[in-house]
């Protein structure tokens, strides 16, 4: 089953209103059934968002996407080379 996609600023906003439910004195099977998530999400997201501000988990999706982007190009760069390399070996 696939289940609901959150932005980084959506996470951190429901992540800030468990802390609220959770100083009111709600467990965590509570606040995480208000919020309409799983126990394993909040979990996952605190590890990842824990301290972070709305521009912050911006940033740093960003920042992601940038660096999967540049790992993508320099493993298509080293493929070339690689590939340009065994080409010029076979026409000495």
């Amino acid at each position: 089953m696939k289940g609901k996609r959150y932005k980084a600023e959506q996470v951190v906003v429901m992540l800030r209103e468990a802390e609220i439910q959770l100083a009111k004195g709600l467990d965590i099977a509570e606040v995480c059934r208000n919020l309409g998530i799983s126990e394993q999400s909040y979990y996952r997201w605190r590890k990842e968002y824990g301290g972070l501000k709305l521009d912050q988990a911006k940033k740093m999706k960003g920042l992601e996407k940038e660096n999967a982007r540049l790992k993508k190009i320099v493993a298509d760069l080293i493929l070339d080379n690689s590939i340009l390399k065994e080409a010029a070996e076979g026409n000495f």
